[in-house]
């Protein structure tokens, strides 16, 4: 028998190995002043591309001031205990209300939590005998959920509408034996690379396999369809997703998320979502806010407007330079680079150093060993200047990386690491 944080003491895991070098700079970094295009690090400017604010409201005078006013009025308590004992009030059912309208829902569930809140979802929908169906590149907490299922679960590959078939027949005759339903699992924006998810193509499946849909559409909802109800309406299959996530961390500004529905479905999740059952509700704070940003959202179609303006000048710029920024079709902005994690280091220290550019650094296990991404996340308060900016910086970079100054400088720490 072994002391269980042996294991942990002996192997930090992918990242955690990198702790020592990367803490405080490449992980955990501390942004400073107001969340906008350009704020500090180190006690240097820098435009920053890693904040998910993309309506631009966090900062907002008019926003600002709602939250102030109702942590004047309420506190940072209020509503105490979960929604079903002494949490409910009737902002909450307001707010639900105004979100089951705007996505075209029959009615909503407000979350306390977005991570939590899907995982107790997951939970809930299904049974030892129903089958869960996902994308192999759903978020961590869709994963984390599918982990709680007792009964069996097939991905499928990402994307792909043909081994999603071959995984719905196979559920399908499980299914049959079992007694169980199908759930398939999608999302509407996948937020390291940018894709939507191919929700039309999975729908149509409706017609051949009998299944239920439940969608995350926390990078979708706000910014993508006519009205920023997100994904499905920029599909036009709104109607047939089954259940409706998303979440108010990104274009909301706030905390907290929300499921849409059918009224019969949101009742049943209402009751058994234990997420929600043992938890406390969400605070006053955050459910004024985020009616507040939902207003705007609906009513002030310039900040969606804004939005992509920034986005098509920055995605058509990186292409126009030959980067590589994959197949994204949402907001999000990856480039992808050749080099190890040595040279990400020292390219991501270059960035913003002496470039003065703040953006999000992924690499291995996230994606396959080799790959760098440089994750953008382009807001209505960037400027064209910022863009400007910002894809000259890259051509350096790039250029430093080709021509092995990165791998150079990089030199000690792959040798300290024994890479």
């Amino acid at each position: 028998m072994r002391d269980i944080f042996d294991r942990i003491i002996e192997n930090k895991g992918p990242l955690g190995k990198w702790a020592s070098q990367a803490e405080g700079y490449f992980v955990f970094p501390k942004l400073e002043g107001p969340i906008s295009n350009r704020m500090k690090f180190r006690g240097k400017d820098v435009i920053t591309w890693s904040i998910n604010d993309y309506l631009g409201l966090a900062n907002l005078p008019e926003v600002k001031k709602v939250d102030s006013d109702a942590a004047l009025e309420h506190g940072a308590a209020y509503p105490m205990g979960a929604r079903m004992m002494s949490g409910h009030t009737d902002y909450h059912e307001q707010l639900e209300n105004e979100l089951a309208d705007f996505v075209n829902k029959e009615s909503a569930y407000l979350l306390n939590f977005g991570y939590q809140g899907i995982m107790s979802c997951i939970d809930a929908l299904v049974a030892k005998d129903d089958i869960i169906v996902y994308d192999v590149d759903c978020h961590a907490c869709i994963i984390d959920g599918v982990r709680l299922h007792m009964g069996k679960r097939f991905t499928f590959k990402h994307n792909d509408v043909e081994s999603l078939e071959k995984n719905l027949e196979r559920a399908t005759k499980m299914a049959n034996e079992t007694g169980g339903g199908i759930l398939v699992i999608s999302e509407g924006v996948f937020g390291m690379r940018g894709e939507q998810g191919k929700l039309k193509e999975i729908v149509a499946l409706k017609q051949k396999y009998k299944f239920r849909l439940l969608v995350d559409d926390a990078h979708g909802f706000g910014t993508l369809g006519k009205t920023g109800a997100g994904a499905g309406e920029e599909q036009g299959i709104q109607d047939d997703i089954d259940v409706y996530f998303a979440t108010f961390a990104k274009s909301l500004a706030g905390i907290g998320a929300f499921l849409a529905a059918d009224k019969e479905i949101i009742d049943f999740l209402k009751y058994n979502m234990r997420s929600q059952m043992f938890a406390k509700s969400l605070p006053m704070i955050f459910v004024k806010g985020a009616l507040r940003r939902l207003h705007m959202l609906r009513t002030m179609p310039e900040l969606k407007n804004k939005l992509w303006e920034n986005v098509n000048a920055l995605q058509n710029g990186l292409k126009d330079r030959g980067f590589d920024i994959g197949t994204t079709q949402s907001c999000v902005t990856p480039v992808y680079l050749n080099g190890s994690i040595p040279e990400a280091m020292a390219l991501v220290k270059d960035l913003r150093e002496n470039h003065g550019i703040f953006c999000s650094i992924v690499v291995y296990p996230v994606i396959p060993k080799g790959l760098i991404l440089l994750r953008m996340i382009p807001t209505a308060t960037h400027t064209l200047e910022d863009i400007a900016e910002t894809l000259e910086a890259f051509s350096a970079i790039r250029e430093r990386l080709q021509n092995g100054t990165y791998k150079r400088l990089s030199a000690a720490v792959a040798a300290a690491m024994g890479e």
